[in-house]
């Protein structure tokens, strides 16, 4: 799984633009981020099955969070800002966050920490799209998400590589 299996089309694109940066350096941004943001919104999952997480996604606008960011108007990142706050607990926690990822990706902690809410409102967005329908809702896609990233293989059965390695570094092939 890649970026591209994670974030809606033009996310990336849309994410560099509203921050004035290279796509390179959007790329390198998320790729440093989204293991943080994964795992907390699987902790969030799992702590309450799902239901707590998806609850929050479909009060904040569901598959509009991410339609919200590659919109040519200007993002509310405030929606993403709540959702960090569930997903870390604290401004505190989303600047750790942002200092990890800093020494992984060489880019600037205060980069990333604008990145933070774009970022995860692409990703829940994206995310909740997908499960509409679904059994077992935006639990059930990240914990699917999660799985197959931290089993080390696509779903196609190849080796995951790039983001999906680190993901199934940090996840350990828990769900």
């Amino acid at each position: 799984m890649n970026l591209n299996d994670l974030l809606p089309a033009g996310g990336l694109d849309a994410m560099a633009g509203q921050l004035g940066i290279p796509l390179d350096q959007a790329r390198r941004g998320a790729e440093a981020l989204l293991p943080s943001i994964m795992g907390g919104m699987g902790q969030r999952a799992r702590s309450s099955d799902g239901d707590a997480l998806e609850a929050q996604v479909n009060q904040l606008g569901g598959p509009e969070l991410a339609h919200n960011v590659v919109r040519p108007e200007p993002t509310d990142v405030g929606l993403g800002n709540q959702m960090l706050g569930s997903i870390f607990g604290s401004k505190e926690g989303s600047r750790k966050v942002a200092g990890q990822a800093s020494e992984t990706s060489g880019l600037d902690p205060a980069l990333l920490k604008k990145m933070l809410p774009i970022l995860t409102m692409l990703l829940a967005g994206h995310l909740s799209q997908r499960s509409a329908g679904q059994q077992g809702g935006l639990g059930g896609v990240l914990g699917s998400v999660l799985g197959s990233l931290s089993g080390g293989t696509t779903p196609g059965g190849g080796a995951a590589g790039g983001l999906g390695a680190v993901l199934g570094s940090v996840f350990g092939g828990k769900r």
